[in-house]
Formats: C-alpha cells, sequence, structure tokens
C-alpha cells in the first residue's frame, strides 16, 4: 500500500510525497461507555489508511481518493462542507487547526485504504489522524499526539457533523503493537495492556447490513442515559454520568424509572463493571474468561440496551456454537456492522467457512470475514 499511494501521488502530482499510515481498530469490549464517560478497550489493527502529501505554493487544496477515482479541490480560504463527502475527514482537520491560529500552506494529497468501509473499524478516524499527523509533519506545526487526538476528534464533531466519542481517533493515533488500550473516557489517562496471544485471532464477522436508524437510536440512547443520570443525582448528587453510578445505585434508583431508561442505564452501569474485570482477565491471560464477559456484553447490548438485529444476534449464537470461538459480540453502535470474535488460530479458516454457511443459508447473502492483528498507531512511512 505504501508503494501504491506513492507512485499514484507522483502519477497526479509530479512530485515525492510523505507517506502516513493510520490505522482502523477494533474495540473489545466497553460498548456505548465512552460517551457515558466509562472506560474502553480499543486497539488499532493492521488495516489502514494510507495518506500521501506534499506542500504547494499556493493556497489550494487538492485531494485524490485513489480507491475510487474521485478527485476535489479548494482552497484555504474557501473551506466547506463537500457535497462528495469523503473530502470532509481532510477538510475537517484542516479547518480545526486554522481555527487554533496555526499556519498552513496549500497542499496536494492522495489516500487509499485497505479498511472495510462500513464494517465498524472507524475508517474515518483513520483518515482524520493520518491527516493531522502528515500536515504537523508537513508544516513542523509542533502538536504532540494526545493534542492531535482531539482535534481529530473535533473535526468530526464540529465539521462533519457526527457527535462521536474520542475512542476511534485515539485508538488509531495511540494504537501499539500486541497490546489493547484501557482508556478512561473522562480523564483520557490510559495505560497498555498486553494482548500478544499467538494461538488466539480477532476475527470479524460482517453482517453487510447498515440500518437507517442508528443516528437517531443512538441519540435517543444518549438522553435515556442522561435522564438516568439526572434522576439517579437526586439521591447521590456526586453522580456527574452512569461512570459515577454504580450497578447497585442504578437499581436502586431507577427501577420505577419511565420507559426504558432502567435498562439502559443498568447494561452501561455492568458494562463499565465488565470492562474492569475484563482487564483483570487479560492481566492472568484468562482469555476463557474474557470471552464469557464478551458473550455478557452481547446479551447487554441485545436485550437491555437493544441495538442488535437479527443478523448480529445469528452470528453470536453461531459463534456460541463454536469450540473455537472463546467469546463473540456485536462491534460499534449496532444495528448492523460486525461482531468481533476471539478465535482459536488454527481454526480460523473452519469457523469462517461453518459461519459462512449457516449465514448465507439463512440470510441468503454472503458474509465477509476480516482477520486482524493488533499494529501500532499512525506513524511516517516515508
Amino acid at each position: 500500500m505504501q508503494e501504491k499511494i506513492r507512485l499514484i501521488f507522483q502519477q497526479q502530482f509530479g512530485a515525492e510525497p510523505i507517506i502516513i499510515r493510520s490505522p482502523g481498530r477494533v474495540n473489545l469490549i466497553g460498548e456505548h461507555t465512552d460517551y457515558n464517560m466509562g472506560f474502553v478497550l480499543p486497539a488499532a489493527v493492521q488495516q489502514a489508511a494510507y495518506l500521501a502529501l506534499a506542500a504547494r505554493e499556493d493556497d489550494e487544496i487538492h485531494l485524490l481518493a485513489a480507491d475510487f477515482n474521485a478527485s476535489f479541490h479548494t482552497s484555504l480560504p474557501a473551506l466547506e462542507r463537500s457535497p462528495d463527502h469523503w473530502p470532509d475527514y481532510i477538510l475537517g482537520v484542516v479547518a480545526m487547526l486554522r481555527n487554533r491560529g496555526l499556519s498552513l500552506r496549500g497542499f496536494n494529497a492522495a489516500l487509499c485504504s485497505d479498511i472495510p468501509i462500513g464494517a465498524g473499524m472507524s475508517s474515518s478516524a483513520a483518515v482524520e489522524c493520518a491527516t493531522v499527523f502528515g500536515l504537523n509533519e508537513l508544516f513542523g506545526l509542533g502538536l504532540e499526539r494526545i493534542e492531535m487526538v482531539k482535534i481529530a476528534q473535533q473535526a468530526e464533531n464540529d465539521f462533519v457533523g457526527v457527535q462521536c466519542g474520542i475512542m476511534d481517533q485515539f485508538a488509531s493515533m495511540m494504537g501499539k503493537e500486541q497490546a489493547v488500550i484501557k482508556l478512561d473516557c473522562r480523564s483520557l489517562a490510559y495505560e497498555y495492556i498486553p494482548f500478544a496471544h499467538k494461538d488466539t485471532s480477532l476475527v470479524l464477522f460482517d453482517t453487510g447490513v447498515k440500518h437507517s436508524l442508528e443516528a437517531s437510536a443512538y441519540n435517543e440512547r444518549r438522553r435515556e442515559c442522561e435522564a438516568g443520570v439526572q434522576i439517579i443525582r437526586q439521591q447521590y448528587p456526586g453522580v456527574k454520568s452512569l461512570r459515577d453510578a454504580s450497578v447497585e445505585m442504578v437499581k436502586e434508583c431507577l427501577h420505577a424509572a419511565p420507559g426504558n431508561i432502567y435498562q439502559r442505564c443498568l447494561y452501561v452501569s455492568e458494562e463499565i463493571e465488565r470492562l474492569q474485570q475484563a482487564c483483570t482477565d487479560l492481566q492472568r491471560n484468562d482469555l476463557a474468561a474474557f470471552g464469557q464477559k464478551m458473550y455478557a456484553t452481547h446479551e447487554g447490548l441485545s436485550r437491555l440496551y437493544e441495538v442488535s438485529c437479527a443478523e448480529l444476534d445469528f452470528l453470536t449464537d453461531c459463534a456460541r456454537e463454536e469450540p473455537g470461538i472463546l467469546g463473540a459480540r456485536l462491534m460499534g453502535g449496532g444495528f448492523g456492522g460486525c461482531t468481533i470474535n476471539l478465535v482459536k488460530a488454527d481454526q480460523v479458516a473452519g469457523v469462517i467457512k461453518r459461519i459462512g454457511e449457516k449465514y448465507r443459508a439463512r440470510f441468503h447473502v454472503a458474509m465477509q470475514a476480516y482477520v486482524s492483528e493488533l499494529s501500532a498507531g499512525t506513524s511516517r512511512l516515508a
């Protein structure tokens, strides 16, 4: 991929670029906990976005998306969202840098990626992190990695218009080989937990489904969690978010709450506790116990948080029937996308074949599978 994007850039722009690699991410456990100020456990993966850049002498920005042979031109004074959408992940970063008063010139950039689109591996965050890292290198902006993470997230929030938490950009920028990141979404304190298990693979099963109600349901879940916090605070004023509420507090204060507030908050409080226990499992090298917590997370997401769908539940049920799979759950916002599976390495091919056949028989579509290895975060290759 590095040589591919270099040659494409040279052919398009006639110059030698710098090349940035920025990975996609998986999240092993800790779903819908980020905006409740809890913990998450993501990792960067080998699938990545590759961005080639070179400075211009004027204020124009020329972009090329090599994977679908699309180009886009604008200038620094004329930054605005594009009807093509894909340039926004780059332009948003430029806008956030300029908002900070940082000095930029125009630039040429070419982008390619082997992160599956729509699989929930955060291809958008990878592009944002590649852009801020590349412009920092190109123009000597002197930014630290944590500041670049915040800029990339702000680009998604304020320019692209997606109110994501910070996990995706953090994992892409800060990933480490053979390690997962235990990230505190309130303080941004983090630690690396070793995940060097050569006899175990992370495999994603892609439903191929993208339900249109994800955005509205996501916003509704956030409102339900916030409503639960307001009720709990009446009795426990120190509770600022569900991060501060124990499972016992949720049961005590919300059992009679209207609508689905109790179920939503119960899942989040249980998931925050479950992640802490899962980190202990990893430190003890107990992948069997860790895998059981992945299954418990899926049950909570499906039955309490209600963000699953028939396809995700089917794949998780299939995983339970496979002795070679230690744990599985839906990954990401829900309503489609992928399940993440902890699979014994010597059984990966057989598991993919058997579950793929079952999925085709049930839903009459092919199931894509992606095997992921944990990788380092955003870096300059050339």
